[in-house]
């Protein structure tokens, strides 16, 4: 049986002008992922509430950029956005899933956002007509 190395970033970088941080794993890994994603998939509470069923669904998002991004420890990052949250440690192994996944958990939310009339628009709203 072998033991796998938790990945670590290696190197984090927001790309302000197109809302992207662009983060590189210990392995050459490399990705980017938009503020709005990081957002919406925030690992606070807030976000995931404190178990399964209780998720908040994040609206209005589409604008939203990063502030700030601090290094906890050897382990995760604390990321600030404008719209002021700033909840939630991002460990490496969660970025690292949010990455890989990034296509699948996004059409997840687009398919969420559509049921619930909901838009990524912030200040919209969506109406469906029944003829």
């Amino acid at each position: 049986m072998s033991v796998t190395t938790p990945q670590r970033v290696t190197r984090l970088h927001y790309a302000r002008s197109r809302r992207k941080l662009e983060l590189t794993f210990d392995d050459n890994a490399a990705f980017e992922l938009s503020a709005e994603y990081l957002r919406v998939f925030s690992p606070s509470a807030e976000v995931r509430g404190h178990g399964a069923g209780q998720e908040v669904l994040q609206t209005g998002k589409s604008s939203v950029e990063i502030v700030a991004i601090a290094p906890v420890g050897h382990y995760a990052a604390q990321i600030t956005f404008d719209d002021g949250h700033d909840s939630g440690l991002y460990s490496w192994a969660y970025l690292r899933d949010l990455a890989e996944q990034q296509d699948q958990y996004w059409h997840q939310y687009l398919q969420q956002l559509a049921a619930a009339g909901k838009s990524r628009d912030a200040d919209s709203q969506v109406l469906h007509f029944q003829p």
